[in-house]
């Protein structure tokens, strides 16, 4: 696997396998990779004939305050785990060569961003859609994919991409699961034992929000409630949102008719989790 850590050197690459006519995916990481990272890469080279990666923690999409200085980094481990999945190059590009200098553009989808995690996190959609934009104008892949757990993301790129006419698929892989419910995360490394046990309340919420729809709730704010009490009863969670939205504009639903995005923000201790599932009625 290469490892190339400058545009100039991945635009070169991308010159030599444009002339043999090779399908290209994308899979855009801040690192710390896991299971569900590497599920991302395989389903890659299901869809192309070779899978690159990038690794770079994005300052731009971190708000004063979060942990963006703590976030976790082993770019050795993630360089074997990357190379054991099969992806033929890595992107590893320090801060610098992104962001030579303060950028002076943005790539702001407001109304995509003003609810759910973009009403906790100011400006957090700004930083993703500018650095996924550089990526795949650096990269130039045929798809690029990206996990279901960060749905309201996933939805911002893909309206993103359909807006300004970039020449990519977005493929969306579903979420990765341990085997006791919790979402794979690069952040469960923050948790110590007892809130790592705590998390699966997340998983909980959701499964108690859907099981209401099941049994014939159509209410938006009553199925968020079944969320948010199951919740509050795990001591060392703080809810931050529960939310039924559209899964496409990710507007709220006051009532459910068709399929709907059942989604939650916890705190565990110091660590914010988020989690969804996507409910479907007639």
């Amino acid at each position: 696997m290469l490892v190339i850590t400058t545009v100039d050197g991945v635009r070169a690459r991308r010159s030599e396998i444009e002339r043999t006519g090779r399908r290209l995916a994308l899979v855009p990481t801040m690192g710390a990779l896991h299971e569900g990272h590497l599920a991302l890469v395989r389903r890659g080279l299901k869809l192309a004939d070779e899978v690159w990666a990038s690794v770079f923690v994005n300052p731009t999409q971190f708000a004063p305050g979060e942990d963006f200085e703590r976030y976790p980094r082993d770019l050795e481990r993630d360089r074997a785990l990357l190379g054991e999945a099969g992806a033929a190059l890595l992107f590893a590009p320090a801060v610098r060569e992104l962001y030579p200098r303060p950028s002076a553009t943005t790539v702001d989808l407001p109304e995509l961003a003003a609810g759910l995690c973009g009403a906790h996190r100011p400006g957090h959609f700004r930083g993703v859609a500018l650095v996924v934009t550089k990526l795949l104008n650096v990269a130039q892949p045929h798809v690029a994919v990206f996990g279901a757990k960060d749905w309201q993301q996933a939805v911002v790129i893909r309206r993103m991409v359909e807006d300004l006419c970039l020449p990519v698929r977005i493929e969306i892989h579903p979420t990765e699961r341990e085997s006791d419910g919790l979402a794979r995360s690069s952040r469960n490394a923050y948790l110590a034992p007892a809130e790592r046990s705590a998390a699966t309340v997340l998983h909980r919420a959701l499964r108690e929000a859907a099981a209401a729809v099941a049994a014939g709730e159509r209410s938006g704010p009553a199925v968020e409630a079944a969320a948010a009490a199951e919740v509050a009863r795990e001591r060392l969670a703080r809810l931050e949102y529960a939310a039924v939205a559209d899964p496409d504009t990710l507007a709220p639903l006051a009532a459910i008719g068709g399929r709907a995005l059942i989604a939650v923000a916890v705190h565990i201790g110091a660590t914010r989790l988020i989690d969804n599932v996507l409910v479907e009625v007639p």
